[in-house]
């Protein structure tokens, strides 16, 4: 495990590497999630959507992108916000269960990886990243990618673990007092593994290199994995300090920002 100096990414070095992409990625849904899962709230997703409206220009005619699709919550969930919805998932069964269980369009819905999907430059004015950058083998790269596919004036939404959460840093010290060379980052206790925390700075710097703007960001509590007792003070203290566990960025595309990303440098670079 390390740790940049400058940003706070928080990495796995050297990074596993699974000998193939199910092995990462061909979790049935239901070993995760009970049957309500697969049911859409009239609210689900609706908090990024709004910041998108705050930010950018929206009307008739918009499209977005949700990377990682899983389900196709999102993609339905955009769907009754205007948007024309497209999306891709790296999971078979995900991707399986999103057509047959949620009605997904085929024509909407891709099989794939971001190393390998492709879309036209400047055609969507959406894209969401939920719960996927810290999955990926290079997330500059994925980032850089993805600006290629924003419209002019669009909006990236990502949603990662935050290397600043107060839980792991209470675990941490706990495993350091009893003299373990143990961390609780990168979610060491199930898979999918994560290979990624990041830091706000990862993105600010990442930025300069890509050619885009942190336009807001902002942390999630979540929940605390902790005893019950401590619950409440506990989530006063990540609400006010800004170290919950998730942290959301919202990217815009510089204007004079030129040519393609280095996919060589990684956020925090």
């Amino acid at each position: 495990m390390a740790q940049c100096g400058r940003c706070g990414l928080i990495f796995a070095d050297p990074q596993p590497i699974p000998f193939d992409l199910q092995d990462h990625y061909g979790v049935p849904p239901e070993t995760y999630w009970r049957e309500e899962y697969f049911k859409v709230s009239d609210g689900y997703f609706q908090r990024p959507i709004d910041r998108f409206k705050a930010i950018a220009r929206s009307g008739p005619g918009m499209q977005a992108l949700d990377i990682g699709a899983g389900l196709g919550k999102a993609m339905i969930a955009l769907e009754r916000a205007g948007f024309e919805a497209h999306g891709f998932e790296p999971s078979v069964p995900f991707y399986e269960r999103a057509i047959a269980r949620m009605g997904i369009g085929k024509d909407r819905l891709q099989l794939g990886d971001m190393e390998h999907i492709e879309y036209d430059h400047g055609r969507f004015h959406f894209i969401t990243f939920g719960a996927v950058l810290e999955h990926l083998y290079d997330p500059s790269a994925s980032i850089g990618k993805a600006l290629q596919w924003l419209a002019p004036g669009g909006v990236i939404h990502i949603e990662v673990p935050s290397s600043r959460w107060l839980i792991n840093r209470i675990i941490n010290a706990a495993y350091r007092v009893q003299g373990l060379d143990y961390v609780g980052n990168i979610s060491p206790m199930h898979s999918p593994f994560h290979l990624y925390e990041f830091g706000l700075e990862s993105f600010h710097r990442n930025g300069k290199v890509l050619g885009y703007t942190v336009a807001l960001h902002e942390y999630d509590v979540c929940a605390t994995y902790m005893p019950r007792a401590l619950d409440p003070l506990l989530r006063w203290v990540m609400g006010r300090t800004g170290t919950g566990m998730q942290l959301s960025v919202w990217l815009q595309r510089d204007v004079l920002a030129h040519g393609p990303p280095d996919r060589d440098t990684p956020p925090g670079s």
